[in-house]
């Protein structure tokens, strides 16, 4: 079966708010126009046409499609891009609203089957709400909702046929289906989707850019460091000075925590750890502090694509107590990985007196970050 796609962009969209006509608006990245051609570039379709507006024809060109120009109403410039078909042998043609960028494969794929066995086919969706009248804010009756669908596009026909139902109509029509049903054919019932939405108000673009982009790429990340004890009168915790009769042994500052978070970005990212990033044996980050390595480690993740969901840090020890310091330690790290401190966990446990923590020989971090694509 030849098909072609025929996708009716002439209209003005002035319900979507100021600015251009909605389908030569930005949405994720691209233009809406370019979404909707995209989900019919398929091998099972022969040609795509575009049915535009005069004034609009600056804005198509370099489009992989045939160019019309449409009428007054979207019957015309449906009628008009039928017309421009005409003679090319096509067999089946799938009409399609061009503020409908979201259009799933399946919902195309079940119209091309259906129009093995009927001469048309939509898809559409049950409703399922109740339904009700109304006037002057204020609910005046009901409906029965029962055998009643949210009618979507593409809406497919055998060519020949809906070819003839155009030229033989006369005014405007909701859709193509009505078009074709006054011209007495028959129309199957395909199953619709609620992504494949019709942008139509400001607020449905950002609901379209959500569906298009899908759900963001995530990478998990874990870390462990353990330091230990030295002579000294303080220790560095998660960026955090805290008083100690003894402090931790280390090429850098020995912030236990902070290298364990570093070391969980690194590991999300696929990037190693901190001594190949910051070799020990480089006298440059001799007593070096760690932000320099978190920092390092956070916009790496950031030259990746990606940006902080949450970090989780766990210090180990039975001294010094991490309490009254951990409200400060979260507000370090918040600032120096530039995310909020409601992205940050830090608390901490003891080993119960066992092991070298609990013999107070030193003190072991670990840590979990959740990276989230841009």
């Amino acid at each position: 079966m030849k098909i072609a796609a025929l996708i009716v962009a002439a209209g003005r969209g002035t319900r979507a708010g100021p600015g251009a006509p909605k389908q030569w608006r930005p949405l994720a990245g691209r233009r809406v126009v370019d979404w909707t051609l995209d989900a019919f570039d398929r091998p099972d379709i022969a040609s795509r046409v575009l049915v535009i507006h005069p004034d609009d024809r600056a804005e198509a060109e370099g489009l992989d499609a045939q160019l019309v120009e449409g009428g007054a109403t979207r019957c015309d410039s449906v009628h008009r891009g039928l017309e421009a078909l005409a003679g090319q042998g096509f067999d089946a043609v799938l009409i399609h609203d061009v503020a409908r960028p979201c259009v799933t494969a399946p919902v195309i794929d079940a119209v091309i089957a259906a129009l093995s066995r009927t001469p048309g086919a939509a898809p559409a969706l049950a409703i399922t709400d109740a339904l009700w009248t109304g006037s002057a804010a204020r609910v005046t009756g009901t409906r029965d909702r029962a055998g009643l669908f949210r009618a979507q596009t593409p809406q497919g026909f055998r060519f020949d046929a809906i070819l003839d139902a155009h030229r033989a109509h006369v005014g405007e029509a909701a859709d193509d289906v009505a078009v074709a049903r006054a011209f007495g054919l028959d129309v199957a019932i395909t199953a619709g989707a609620e992504e494949n939405l019709k942008i139509t108000l400001p607020a449905d673009f950002a609901r379209a850019e959500t569906l298009l982009k899908g759900a963001p790429a995530m990478r998990i990340g874990t870390g462990y460091d353990v330091h230990q004890f030295c002579e000294g009168d303080h220790v560095m915790l998660c960026g955090v000075k805290v008083p100690h009769g003894r402090g931790l042994k280390g090429h850098s500052d020995a912030d236990v925590g902070m290298h364990a978070l570093t070391d969980a970005i690194y590991g999300a990212l696929a990037r190693g750890d901190i001594g190949q990033h910051f070799p020990p044996s480089d006298p440059q980050w001799k007593g070096a502090e760690s932000h320099i390595f978190l920092r390092h480690a956070v916009d790496l993740a950031g030259k990746m694509g990606f940006v902080l969901g949450n970090a989780d840090i766990t210090l180990i020890c039975e001294r010094p107590k991490i309490g009254p310091q951990a409200e400060a330690m979260r507000r370090a790290l918040s600032e120096i990985m530039g995310c909020e401190m409601d992205q940050v966990s830090v608390k901490a446990t003891t080993s119960e007196k066992l092991g070298f923590t609990g013999r107070e020989e030193g003190i072991a971090a670990q840590a979990s970050v959740l990276l989230v694509a841009k």
